[in-house]
């Protein structure tokens, strides 16, 4: 059979009349409203979550722009064929976040609110890609996968899960600082994630672990490698890159501070490169980033192409 035209309506990717998929789709977004609304109130107010409001604007630009040209190929007359398997899986996931979401409402064990929206939005995206996937054809999830997956960023950390995150950081970060006082040649006692200088005592806290700009920088990598790399390989590698330069910016950041209070005085902790440096330091760490996506990207240019 010959492919039809260019443009792929949605019809042709909806299993049976539009109207009960837009009617499932608009009675899961009206049943977790609240939910929705609490979400975004929650990121207004985050420096961590920032991002979430602009999780799906990017998703539904990123499904916009397939759509102007679709890469899946369909035959005139063939009928859209979901994946109800998925489908079902979508929604037992659902359910058992479900369940974790409503011992939420017990006053004897009340969840902290990173975790109540952190399970409330999973069983959201749960219903949401049951519908999807119950009703799409399955070559077009397969094909819009980055853009659908790309909503988990809208799920905010549990508590437990973020403790952990912060910890290794923490501690990479403290080891990364040990190795360029020692280059530097500076007098330290590194203990743990303290360092006892000549001046001052500092100690690599939570808060300075470093892991919303982390956050930022490998969903940065994961937009970067679906729009400049072809292979997977490249783009995991981009992503998987993320976590040396984060042990990497901030251990210069404790280092920085650290040459500061020793060569000009203790009162540098209290300086702005302390509590507001952080941008400073996220954009050094921009300059390896993009120069390994170049690095990336010109190995996937055949030999004798022409650069880009």
């Amino acid at each position: 059979m010959s492919p039809v035209e260019s443009q792929i309506s949605l019809q042709s990717v909806v299993k049976g009349p539009l109207r009960p998929f837009f009617a499932a789709s608009v009675a899961v977004l009206v049943a977790f409203g609240w939910l929705l609304f609490r979400l975004f109130e929650f990121s207004l107010g985050s420096s961590l979550y920032s991002h979430i409001l602009l999780v799906p604007v990017i998703s539904v630009y990123l499904i916009w722009q397939w759509g102007k040209s679709p890469t899946v190929a369909f035959d005139r007359g063939s009928e859209p064929q979901p994946n109800r398997g998925l489908a079902l899986g979508f929604f037992v996931a659902a359910a058992l976040f479900g369940a974790i979401w409503a011992t939420a409402g017990k006053p004897t064990e009340p969840l902290p609110i990173d975790d109540w929206l952190a399970y409330g939005t999973l069983t959201f995206l749960g219903c949401l890609g049951g519908v999807v996937s119950w009703y799409v054809d399955r070559r077009v999830l397969r094909a819009l996968l980055f853009p659908l997956g790309f909503l988990i960023f809208m799920t905010p950390l549990p508590v437990f899960v973020q403790d952990q995150v912060e910890y290794y950081l923490q501690h990479g970060s403290a080891a990364v600082a040990q190795v360029f006082f020692s280059l530097a040649g500076t007098t330290v006692f590194a203990d743990g994630l303290v360092f006892q200088l000549t001046t001052i005592t500092l100690k690599v806290a939570p808060e300075c672990s470093g892991i919303h700009s982390s956050l930022a920088l490998f969903i940065t990598s994961l937009l970067a490698g679906h729009f400049f790399l072809r292979s997977r390989l490249n783009r995991g590698i981009l992503a998987l890159a993320v976590i040396p330069l984060a042990f990497l910016r901030n251990g210069f950041r404790v280092f920085t501070l650290g040459e500061l209070c020793v060569r000009i005085g203790p009162h540098m902790i209290d300086s702005y490169i302390h509590h507001h440096g952080g941008p400073i330091f996220f954009a050094l760490s921009l300059v390896p980033f993009f120069f390994l996506l170049y690095l990336l990207r010109r190995s996937e240019r055949p030999a004798g192409a022409p650069a880009a």
